[in-house]
């Protein structure tokens, strides 16, 4: 696979780990999860931030850079209390928070290795167990890593059990926010009953294509895996003009398709394409877009509404389109496109998730997942693309400057592989785009999509920094 962004190998040495918690803590008590929360398995996902050294007015040391970041950790902790507690089973075998302020674990470390030598490309070689905290228990953990050339990299690791990823960027915003001594624009609702089942019961059959309980998961593949099947991290960027391009060829005025949409159907041909070596050509391939279910739940609703945009959890559902791999590769894009968008709305509805809480309701306690999640030994190639356009790469300043660059890291450990498109730090219409596919499936998107994915380096960061 060609090198995207040069790179070198370092070493991390953590200095020093803590707890930090909430500052003034509530009482101790039980949180439960909500039936959206109990669709997520006990899966972490990481975001990382890099920052220039700072200079001018902005100059800070490391240690007072680090003061700052736990200083404001223990007062949003105030507000975001269930992040400084625990995960524990209660007596039916389900996963609570215990809020208990046992802390976010906090480490200091330094990285031996200079901002433009860190291989963003590759997050697998550069970001995993190195500078996103290996989260070993609790909810959250932090890490504060200081580079040789005085840069510093945040990173956070969250129980996506707990948040989804438009909590996470809650979250993050309020913690800037208490670090420049500003109020929270948003506070946190940990109301439960705002994802209560309905009574009685009002179950779709048909989500019983798009969710399973574990107990009835096929056993994993064999466990001898091709060097071109295992799955890999990379981040690229997508110019602005090649996504309206694209967008331009997936529909016309009357019937127009989302970016989202159209990048989606472009690389559900690719991946497609890539199981033609190892798969027959009549096996589906199954693709799934992650919907936020926040606007769709709170429809009609004012109230409703104001509740569910500060609602901390996981209001998410994976609608997924199956198609076999000869139709995905033999029709045109717009054919595909307009599939994306027949499956995902579907997905978009209030009766959809009202339906998903009571079809997890009828299941419980026996834990239930995402069918793509675990895929089927007998289909073709999987994966999930998540709308990240909500991230807020550009806000997280936590005093002295925006980000170089940030992104999720996200080696999710299912079967099916995992796209997640951000806006990128120019906040000009690139975006930023993590895939975690196989090696195969990543060669061919970079052999057959180099105009529209192009590997993150250095040379394309450093321009949008001197652009802004």
């Amino acid at each position: 696979m060609a090198a995207g962004g040069g790179g070198q190998a370092f070493a991390v040495l953590v200095t020093k780990k803590e707890m930090v918690a909430a500052l003034s803590p509530l009482q101790e008590h039980w949180l439960p999860l909500s039936n959206l929360d109990l669709l997520l398995p006990p899966v972490n996902v990481s975001v990382f931030f890099c920052y220039k050294k700072p200079i001018g007015t902005n100059m800070m040391s490391y240690g007072a850079m680090v003061g700052v970041l736990k200083k404001a950790l223990a007062h949003t902790l105030v507000s975001y209390y269930a992040l400084a507690g625990e995960v524990v089973a209660n007596s039916a075998g389900e996963p609570e928070i215990l809020c208990n302020n046992n802390g976010v674990e906090f480490v200091e470390a330094f990285a031996d290795v200079e901002l433009q030598h860190l291989n963003l490309y590759n997050p697998d070689e550069s970001i995993e167990g190195k500078l996103a905290p290996q989260k070993k228990h609790g909810v959250l953990a932090v890490q504060a890593t200081e580079l040789k050339c005085g840069a510093l990299v945040v990173g956070c690791t969250f129980d996506h059990r707990i948040a989804d990823a438009y909590s996470a960027n809650m979250f993050l915003v309020s913690w800037t926010e208490m670090a420049q001594s500003k109020p929270l624009s948003t506070l946190p609702s940990f109301r439960r009953s705002s994802l209560n089942p309905r009574r009685p019961l009002n179950i779709d059959s048909s989500l019983d294509d798009i969710y399973v309980p574990v107990s009835a998961i096929p056993p994993p593949r064999d466990s001898t895996i091709a060097p071109d099947d295992h799955l890999a991290s990379r981040i690229y960027y997508v110019k602005a003009s090649d996504l309206n391009r694209l967008q331009s060829l997936t529909g016309s005025n009357c019937y127009k398709r989302t970016k989202l949409e159209s990048m989606s159907a472009l690389l559900w041909k690719i991946v497609a394409k890539s199981s033609t070596k190892t798969n027959p050509h009549n096996v589906v391939s199954r693709m799934g877009i992650v919907v936020d279910g926040r606007t769709r739940l709170s429809q009609d609703n004012v109230n409703k509404a104001k509740t569910m945009s500060n609602y901390f959890g996981n209001v998410l559902s994976i609608p997924y389109g199956g198609i076999k791999v000869d139709d995905l590769i033999e029709k045109p894009l717009d054919w595909v496109t307009d599939e994306v968008h027949d499956f995902l709305e579907n997905g978009v509805t209030k009766e959809h998730f009202l339906g998903l809480i009571d079809w997890v309701e009828a299941k419980r306690p026996g834990p239930v997942l995402a069918k793509i999640y675990v895929g089927d030994k007998d289909d073709g190639p999987a994966f999930v693309v998540s709308s990240g356009q909500r991230f807020p790469v550009s806000e997280i300043d936590f005093g002295w400057a925006k980000p170089y660059f940030g992104s999720y890291h996200f080696p999710w450990g299912g079967r099916a592989g995992y796209v997640m498109p951000m806006p990128s730090p120019a906040v000009n219409g690139d975006w930023v785009v993590y895939m975690h596919l196989t090696v195969g499936q990543l060669e061919l998107v970079e052999a057959e999509a180099s105009h529209m994915f192009r590997p993150l380096t250095y040379d394309y960061l450093n321009n949008v920094d001197i652009a802004n």
